[in-house]
C-alpha cells in the first residue's frame, strides 16, 4: 500500500521551478488497485476497479517498436511492428498468452488533434500506449540531455573544451525531467501495481522510477541500461550525479552487459552515497533504505530466427553469389558500424593501411568492406569523423589499389538487410574496432551467418556437413568482447597490434578457425534475446518477493525521494509511550551508546554538549535508574568528559572495563592475561596501515582497531578484507575475536562485547534484588546489535523473577534487531529529556526546584 503521509512528499518539493507540463487524459483507465490512486491525487479518481488474472509486462523506452506511415490517400495514420526492435524480439522469452504493453514515443510527428485517436488505435490495436512530448521539450530531452549529455558522458567523453562536447545546461536537465514525469503519467494510467512487471530500457528514462515508487511503493521495478556506465572519476563530473543514482536504485532489479559497468555504478554508489553491496547467494545486492536493490550482469542476445529467416530470402542467395564472383580469389574483411566517434572507423582504417606497409604481399588480395550506418546523432564531431574516414580510405585506395582492385570499399547508404547479411555470410573476418560501445551485436549477427541455414546451404551448393568457420578481432572495449572467448581482442588504438590480429585471423589454420566458430556460435546460439529476456524477468521476480513482508515509508523531496523498507514490528519509539512506562516502573535499566547516540557521528568535537550531561545527571539522580554508558571508547577519555554525572556507569571498550560510578573502581571484565596477541597482531595492521594511506591504528587497552574511514573506499574495504584474512590465519590459535565493522577490522579478546557487558550489568542486579521491570536500550552501530540482542534475550532468561518492559532502540530508520527507532542523536535527547522530566516530577518538592534551577542554568548556557 502507499503510504498517504509521504504520497505528495515530491509536489512539495520546489517542481516548479522544473515546469512540468500536464498531461492530457487522452487514454481510458485500464485497471488499478481500488482506493489507492484515487486517494493520492483527484486527477487519477475516475479509475475502473478491475484487476488482471495474470501478470503482465509493461516494457518502457523512449521508442515505441512500431513504424508509423500516413496513408496518402485516406491520410490517415497506419501503423505496424517494427520486427526488428529489440522490445518485440523479447518477447520470445516468454509463454505466448503473456501480455506486453509497450510505453514509449512515436517515430512521428502527430499532431495534437490527432494524438487521442492515435491513443486509442495504438492501445486497442498493439497495446501501445504512446507519450507525446512537446516538440521542443521532445529536442531538448533526447537530442539535447541524453545525446549531448549522457550519451557522451556514458562513452568517456568530457567535456572539457566548448567545442568537445556540450558543457551541462540545467534547462535541458529540467526537460529531462519533465519528459520522464511524462512517462511515469502514461504509466499510471495503465499500470495494476500489485500484479504488473515494470521494466525501463535505457539512459533516456533514469529519474524514471523515482517517479513511479512516489506513486506506489511496493510498485515491481526493474531497469536494464544498454550502454556503458563510466567509471566513478568519470561519472562523478556529471552535476546532477546523486539523481540519477537515486533514480536507479528505486529499481529493485538493474541489469548490465558486462560486470565492468557494473561495478562502476557500484562504485559510485559507494563513493558518493556511501553505500555497500555485498554478493547474496551469487546474486549481488546493494542495501538501500532497508531495500535491497540486486544487480544483474548479462549481456543481450539476438534474434536467431529473424537472422535465419534474412539468411534464406532468395535475395541473399543472389547477393551472396555476386560478392562471391565479385572478390573471387580476395579474403574479405567486413565493418558495419554506425557513423559515430567511438565506432572507431578512421582507427580501423588506419590500421588496415598498416597491414599493407608491413605485409605487402597482401595488397591485392585482402579486401575491407565497411558498412557505413546511417548516424544516429548529428553534430560537428560525426561530421569530421565523417570527413576523416573518406579522407583515409582515399588515401589508401590510391596508395595500395590498382586497376579493378580497391583495398577499401565504403558503402555508405542505407543497406537492405538481405544485403547486410549476404556481407556477414561470406566475409573471412569480422572487425569491430569501437573504442568505446556499450554492446554491440554485429559479431554475434557476424557468426550466426558463418554458420548459415539449410536452405542457404542449398541455394549456394554448399553441403549441410562442411565444416563452418569464423574470425573475429574484437575491441576489448565493447560490451560482448568478454562473452567472445574465442574473438582476437585489440586495443584499437593500438594500431600495429591491431593490424597484426588481422594477418593472424587470414593465415590461421582452417581446423582453429572451426574451433572458435563452434565455441562462438554454442554461445550465441543460447543466449539469445529470449534468454535474455527470461533471465532477467525471473531475476525481477525474486527481488519483489519481499514486497509484502515489510512495511514501507517514503521519505526524501524531490528526485531524492526513496522508499524506507523495515519489518512490520519496526516503529518509531514514541516519547509519550515510553514515558508513561517508565512512570509505572520501579526499576529501570538505560544503556546509551555513546558515538552517533548521544554525539553527532559527523560531529568534529566529541565532547557531550551541557544538554548531554545535564540530561544524563538528571537521569542518574533518579534511585530507581542505573544508566550506562556502552561504548567502545577507551575508559580514560570517557570518565574525563563524563566526570559530571557521578551517579552514571561506564562500560567502556565494548565492555572490556565497567565502572558502576565514579566512586567505584574501574573493574575489568576479563582476566589480565596473555596479551602477546598485540605483539603479533600490531606489525600486521602496521603494515596494511603503510600501505593504505588515509587508515590509522586505534590503540587500546583491551584491543588494536584499524580504521579506513578516511582512505580510498574501493581500495580501504579491500583492503580491509585481506586483513581479516591475514588476521585469522596468524590468530588461529589465540584466544582474540578478529570483527570487521563499519570501516575498521577489530581484533579484541573472547568474551568483549557491548552485549555482555550488559548481560553482565542485568545479573549484577538481579543479584542485588534488583531485578529490572523496564530494560531500555539506544544505539546506532553495528555493534550496538549485540546490546539489542542480549536485552532481547532477557525476556526468556529464567533468572528474572518478572518480564521486563524491553525498548531496544536504534538511530536511524535502517534493518536492526531492534524494534523501535529514532531518527537522529536530537530525537534521543528530546526521549532523554522526557524521561528526566518524568524522574524530576516524581521527586520531593526542594528536588524538584534544585533540578529546575539547574535545567535554567544549562539552557541560559546553551543560548549564550
Amino acid at each position: 500500500m502507499v503510504s498517504r503521509s509521504c504520497a505528495n512528499f515530491l509536489d512539495l518539493s520546489s517542481w516548479d521551478s522544473l515546469d512540468f507540463p500536464q498531461t492530457q487524459r487522452s487514454l481510458p483507465r485500464v485497471m488499478t488497485v481500488p482506493g489507492i490512486v484515487s486517494d493520492l491525487e483527484g486527477d487519477y479518481g475516475d479509475v475502473n476497479s478491475s484487476t488482471s488474472s495474470h501478470e503482465r509486462k509493461i516494457i518502457v523506452a523512449n521508442m515505441l517498436p512500431l513504424q508509423a506511415k500516413r496513408d496518402t490517400e485516406t491520410g490517415q495514420w497506419c501503423f505496424t511492428w517494427d520486427e526488428d526492435s529489440l522490445l518485440i524480439q523479447l518477447r520470445d522469452g516468454f509463454p505466448p498468452d503473456t501480455e506486453f504493453v509497450y510505453i514509449g514515443s512515436l517515430n512521428a510527428d502527430i499532431t495534437t488533434s490527432e494524438q487521442e485517436a492515435v491513443s486509442h488505435k495504438l492501445l486497442s490495436d498493439f497495446n501501445c500506449v504512446p507519450t507525446f512530448l512537446p516538440k521542443e521539450m521532445q529536442e531538448k530531452f533526447y537530442h539535447g540531455f541524453c545525446k549531448h549529455h549522457l550519451w557522451p558522458l556514458f562513452h568517456y567523453m568530457l567535456p572539457m573544451f566548448p567545442d568537445h562536447g556540450d558543457r551541462f545546461d540545467r534547462l535541458l536537465w529540467r526537460a529531462y525531467v519533465s519528459a520522464n514525469k511524462i512517462f511515469s503519467d502514461r504509466v499510471m494510467e495503465v499500470i495494476n501495481p500489485e500484479e504488473d512487471y515494470v521494466w525501463i530500457q535505457d539512459y533516456h528514462l533514469m529519474v524514471l522510477p523515482t517517479f513511479l515508487r512516489k506513486r506506489f511503493n511496493r510498485i515491481k521495478l526493474g531497469f536494464f541500461l544498454h550502454s556503458p556506465f563510466p567509471s566513478s572519476e568519470i561519472y562523478r563530473t556529471l552535476p546532477v550525479r546523486d539523481d540519477l543514482l537515486r533514480g536507479l536504485l528505486n529499481c529493485d532489479l538493474i541489469g548490465f552487459h558486462t560486470f565492468d559497468y557494473a561495478r562502476h555504478f557500484l562504485s559510485c554508489c559507494s563513493r558518493m552515497l556511501g553505500l555497500d553491496y555485498e554478493s547474496k547467494r551469487g546474486h549481488i545486492g546493494l542495501d538501500y533504505f532497508g531495500r535491497t536493490v540486486f544487480i544483474k550482469i548479462l549481456p543481450v542476445g539476438i534474434h536467431m530466427g529473424r537472422l535465419e529467416s534474412v539468411l534464406n530470402l532468395p535475395s541473399t542467395a543472389a547477393k551472396m553469389k555476386e560478392i562471391q564472383e565479385q572478390f573471387k580469389g580476395k579474403k574479405l574483411i567486413l565493418g558495419v558500424d554506425d557513423m559515430d566517434i567511438f565506432k572507431g572507423i578512421s582507427l580501423k582504417l588506419i590500421a588496415m593501411e598498416r597491414l599493407f606497409e608491413t605485409y605487402w604481399h597482401m595488397c591485392g588480395k585482402v579486401v575491407l568492406i565497411q558498412i557505413v550506418n546511417p548516424a544516429r546523432a548529428s553534430g560537428k564531431d560525426v561530421e569530421e569523423a565523417k570527413k576523416e574516414t573518406y579522407v583515409t580510405a582515399k588515401r589508401i585506395n590510391e596508395r595500395y589499389g590498382s586497376p579493378g582492385y580497391q583495398p577499401v570499399i565504403l558503402i555508405d547508404r542505407l543497406v537492405p538487410r538481405y544485403e547486410k547479411t549476404a556481407y556477414y555470410a561470406m566475409a573471412d573476418c569480422c572487425l569491430v574496432n569501437a573504442v568505446r560501445d556499450g554492446m554491440n551485436l554485429v559479431p554475434y549477427k557476424y557468426i550466426i551467418c558463418r554458420q548459415g541455414t539449410p536452405g542457404m546451404d542449398k541455394a549456394m551448393g554448399i553441403s549441410h556437413d562442411s565444416p563452418r568457420t569464423s574470425m573475429l578481432v574484437v575491441s576489448e572495449f565493447i560490451g560482448c568482447s568478454p562473452s567472445l572467448s574465442g574473438a582476437i581482442r585489440v586495443n584499437p588504438w593500438d594500431v600495429d597490434a591491431v593490424a597484426e590480429a588481422v594477418n593472424l585471423s587470414l593465415k590461421m589454420s582452417e581446423a582453429e578457425k572451426r574451433l572458435r566458430h563452434e565455441k562462438h556460435y554454442h554461445y550465441v546460439s543460447t543466449h539469445d534475446v529470449g534468454y535474455w529476456a527470461k533471465s532477467f524477468v525471473q531475476d525481477l521476480e525474486r527481488a519483489c518477493q519481499e514486497h509484502y513482508n515489510k512495511r514501507c515509508w517514503g521519505i526524501g523531496f524531490g528526485l531524492s525521494f526513496r522508499v524506507l523498507s523495515l519489518s512490520p514490528s519496526f516503529r518509531k519509539l514514541s516519547v509519550d509511550h515510553i514515558v508513561s512506562t517508565y512512570r509505572n516502573t520501579e526499576r529501570r535499566a538505560i544503556f546509551l551508546d555513546y558515538d552517533g547516540t548521544l554525539v553527532p557521528e559527523s560531529s568534529i568535537v566529541k565532547t557531550p554538549s551541557a544538554e548531554v550531561l545535564s540530561v544524563l545527571k538528571s537521569l542518574c539522580e533518579d534511585p530507581k535508574n542505573t544508566v550506562f554508558i556502552v561504548s567502545g571508547r577507551g575508559w580514560e577519555s570517557l570518565s574525563d568528559w563524563l566526570s559530571p554525572c557521578e551517579n552514571l556507569g561506564i562500560a567502556a571498550e565494548h565492555g572490556y572495563f565497567i565502572r558502576w560510578s565514579s566512586k567505584k573502581e574501574w573493574e575489568n571484565c576479563c582476566s589480565s592475561g596473555d596479551v602477546e596477541w598485540k605483539t603479533m597482531v600490531e606489525p600486521v595492521m602496521r603494515s596494511y596501515m603503510d600501505a593504505t594511506d588515509g587508515s590509522t591504528i586505534e590503540f587500546k587497552e583491551s584491543a588494536l582497531v584499524w580504521h579506513h574511514q578516511d582512505a580510498d573506499p574501493d581500495f580501504g574495504s579491500c583492503q580491509a578484507k585481506e586483513l581479516l584474512d591475514h588476521l585469522e590465519s596468524v590468530l588461529a590459535n589465540e584466544p582474540v575475536v578478529v570483527k570487521r565493522g563499519q570501516h575498521i577490522v577489530e581484533v579484541k579478546p573472547q568474551g568483549v562485547s557491548k552485549g555482555l557487558a550488559v548481560e553482565k550489568v542485568i545479573h549484577r542486579m538481579v543479584e542485588n534484588g534488583n531485578s529490572p521491570d523496564m530494560v531500555m536500550c539506544i544505539g546506532d552501530d553495528r555493534s550496538d546489535e549485540d546490546m539489542f540482542e542480549s536485552i532481547l534475550s532477557t525476556v526468556t532468561n529464567p533468572d528474572l523473577p518478572m518480564r521486563p518492559d524491553i525498548f531496544a532502540c536504534t538511530v536511524g530508520r535502517k534493518p536492526s534487531k531492534a524494534k523501535y527507532f529514532l531518527d537522529d542523536v536530537s530525537d534521543v535527547l528530546k526521549l532523554l529529556a522526557g524521561l528526566a522530566a518524568a524522574s524530576s516530577s516524581s521527586k520531593p518538592e526542594h528536588q524538584q526546584e534544585s533540578s529546575s534551577s539547574s535545567h535554567k542554568h544549562v539552557a541560559f548556557e546553551s543560548i549564550i
